[in-house]
């Protein structure tokens, strides 16, 4: 029995194992990247990964399928690199942060214009809609800012006003309007 499990898990040197889970990983993490970006609306981009990720795909699977049946380990490594790439896709993309955010801060009237100025200060274009509450009048500030940026702008709101709410959506379509052009990702 020990013998069956040994010559299972040695049938392959590591070393090959060790390609097919990096080269597997780095595939389906272009993939996972790929398949955000176009649904961020970053299709060149996306074709572009498309490429590269079929390119790595036609290889590793070539090569883990003509070796699978006198090596079955292959397979077990290779569904793991599939699962690493995805989780390592997601990171990918969170640390690239592509795409556009609107950020609704919710204060009371009388700390919406110093909370406007604050935020345009920082660089940033604001609307400030005034609105009711169930209690008293509110300013509701609309701000859109680059993913990668919205920590910043929400630490900077949550020091001018800690009081105050904030709500973040992710924005699919963005046109128009006053973007300071450093702020700008092109598409």
């Amino acid at each position: 029995m020990l013998d069956m499990i040994w010559s299972f898990l040695t049938a392959v040197p590591l070393w090959e194992l060790l390609l097919i889970l990096f080269s597997k990983s780095i595939e389906v993490s272009i993939g996972t990247t790929r398949v955000i970006l176009i649904g961020k609306g970053y299709r060149k981009q996306g074709a572009i990964l498309s490429f590269f990720e079929v390119l790595l795909w036609v290889i590793i699977a070539s090569y883990v399928i003509s070796g699978i049946m006198e090596a079955p380990i292959k397979a077990i490594v290779y569904s793991l690199g599939f699962a690493i790439g995805v989780y390592l896709g997601g990171l990918i993309e969170s640390l690239l942060a592509f795409g556009k955010v609107l950020i609704h801060v919710i204060c009371e009237k009388e700390e919406g214009r110093a909370m406007e100025k604050t935020i345009r200060e920082a660089g940033y274009g604001v609307t400030n809609l005034h609105a009711h509450g169930r209690d008293s009048d509110k300013s509701v500030l609309m701000i859109f800012a680059n993913r990668k940026g919205k920590d910043d702008l929400v630490d900077i709101i949550n020091k001018a006003n800690p009081k105050a709410m904030i709500v973040t959506n992710e924005v699919s379509v963005l046109k128009g309007g006053h973007i300071t052009s450093w702020r700008r990702i092109a598409k």
